[in-house]
């Protein structure tokens, strides 16, 4: 039997990197997958790979996590087509970089919107859903919430992938009564599209990052999907309030010497 079978998911962020990968890994593994994403054609297209891989996908309309009358209608979708919410993946968000003393307030405000905010309107919607499932729900923080960088300006960024972490644990003490779990993922340098137009681009400071990492790579979307199929999965029925970092052991060491 598949790990997922019959469970319906809502993944946010289906339209590209974690997110897709997510999307295609939990069909494959049996889950009756709900994507969405701002991004809507690229995400009717996950859901095109989903259909010719034999798995069963919904993409309702152009989804934004920031907007509460987008998150509530998305939810309202799944339940009408698949009668329940067995799992809530919020995945989907976005970041704008800067230093305390460089970035306007508009972006701090625009990063915790869509970094923390849209995971408490997800969970928030779906949540008497799960409450009826006895669901589970599993986040996504960074190594950003853990650790400050030399390298990378990201206070926004920081706060709110905190924020994300602490979060989780709430929900795990609220949820357990109704059987509900709440787990975090927090990967650490993932090698997607948008990293490497970013942070691995060749001009920026953490282009070399691998060679700082002990397992000496960045990480891949399958790596954090992994992680997230355990989580909410049964395998998982006695974890809640964890907090599952990947990283290639990144986080876990201090920093050496410049080779």
């Amino acid at each position: 039997m598949k790990r997922l079978e019959g469970k319906v998911a809502l993944i946010s962020g289906t339209a590209r990197g974690q997110g897709q990968a997510a999307a295609l890994r939990f069909a494959a593994e049996g889950a009756l997958v709900v994507g969405g994403d701002l991004l809507h054609e690229e995400a009717v297209e996950t859901q095109r790979l989903i259909a010719r891989e034999g798995g069963t996908a919904l993409t309702s309309g152009p989804l934004d996590v920031t907007d509460e009358a987008s998150v509530r209608s998305w939810v309202a979708e799944a339940v009408d087509a698949f009668g329940s919410v067995d799992i809530v993946y919020a995945n989907a968000g976005a970041v704008r970089f800067g230093g305390i003393d460089s970035q306007p307030y508009e972006d701090f405000a625009f990063t915790v919107r869509a970094e923390l905010d849209s995971v408490w309107l997800t969970v928030r919607a779906a949540w008497p859903h799960l409450i009826d499932s006895r669901g589970c729900v599993l986040t996504v923080g960074s190594t950003a919430g853990l650790t400050g960088s030399l390298t990378n300006q990201r206070t926004a960024h920081s706060a709110s992938k905190g924020g994300v972490i602490a979060l989780t644990r709430q929900l795990a003490a609220e949820g357990a009564p109704y059987g509900i779990r709440a787990n975090c993922v927090s990967p650490g340098m993932i090698d997607t599209d948008g990293s490497r137009a970013n942070l691995l681009a060749e001009d920026h400071p953490m282009h070399s990052i691998a060679r700082h990492i002990p397992l000496g790579r960045t990480g891949t979307p399958d790596d954090v999907v992994n992680a997230a199929v355990f989580l909410t999965s049964d395998e998982a029925s006695y974890i809640t309030g964890a907090h599952l970092v990947v990283d290639g052991g990144w986080s876990a060491v201090l920093p050496g010497a410049t080779l």
